[in-house]
């Protein structure tokens, strides 16, 4: 209840979250028939980065900063221009104003006539803030549900028989990874024939390998990871990277991630960025 998403929006990590993100929602759209996302930490929606919470930390400056200006005609940017031009869209809609756009935000730009966002938000003054954005927008849902409770009462969604389960936990509390590790196999179990994205910090090394070794060891298949780090994952007070792990990813997203990752690298971070694409458990 105490993390506020405003002091990091358009971070690194958040680029790179939300690069993936909108190749996982251009996976589904390839097919006519509808989908269903549910966003289990949903945030605010939209972050104003001229406010005081971004500006206290600066985090989007190396971040989103760091791509705002870039030519849309660079063909090394071409796997990141679908991401982008929602990005763009959502500043031109301000009236220039650098407002960033969470993954409610960007999953809802991306919805198509049948298809529906479910979004669960713990924190009242969040919650307020999501429903007052999405209040004329039938196809999104905002719920005051506690996001691993969701995922029991929401899944398998009653609107379409496929779609992204999306997971952002804010990592506070100790067990975060335990929770993640079975609230993944219960998406997964609930939803077999659903994506599930779930987002992880890297600090140090150790965590993150023993959460993907968890779902290996509880027989978990079809398992992808793409991993930004920004400096070797040495120092445990510090976020030196961060991972995306796909569970039943979309045809040739393998591609499609190392694509985005090598795209980000020479503008985030420095000399030792690194982007990883690797398979956990193959199908």
């Amino acid at each position: 209840m105490n993390y506020r998403h405003a002091y990091h929006a358009g971070n690194f990590a958040d680029v790179m979250k939300h690069a993936l993100l909108t190749a996982l929602i251009s996976a589904l759209r390839r097919k006519s028939t509808p989908f269903s996302v549910l966003d289990t930490h949903a945030g605010i929606g939209t972050y104003d980065l001229s406010g005081p919470q971004a500006q206290s930390t600066g985090e989007w400056r190396d971040g989103i900063g760091r791509l705002l200006d870039t030519d849309p005609a660079t063909p090394a940017l071409a796997s990141l221009q679908p991401w982008l031009n929602v990005v763009r869209d959502i500043i031109r809609a301000h009236d220039g104003k650098l407002f960033y756009p969470g993954s409610p935000e960007l999953v809802a730009k991306l919805l198509r006539p049948g298809d529906t966002l479910t979004c669960c938000e713990l924190h009242p003054e969040d919650q307020r803030s999501l429903k007052s954005l999405f209040r004329n927008n039938p196809a999104v849902s905002v719920h005051g549900r506690d996001a691993y409770a969701a995922i029991a009462a929401l899944l398998p969604p009653r609107t379409a028989k496929r779609g992204l389960v999306l997971m952002d936990p804010p990592f506070e509390q100790r067990d975060e990874f335990a929770r993640l590790t079975h609230a993944v196999i219960e998406a997964r179990t609930r939803f077999p024939a659903g994506i599930v994205a779930a987002w992880y910090p890297i600090k140090h090394g150790a965590p993150p390998r023993a959460f993907l070794h968890a779902l290996k060891d509880a027989g978990q298949r079809n398992l992808l990871t793409a991993e930004l780090t920004l400096r070797p994952p040495l120092d445990p007070t510090r976020l030196n990277g961060c991972g995306l792990l796909i569970a039943n990813p979309p045809y040739q997203f393998e591609e499609d991630a190392r694509s985005i990752l090598n795209a980000l690298c020479p503008y985030l971070g420095e000399t030792e960025t690194r982007a990883t694409v690797e398979w956990v458990v193959p199908e």
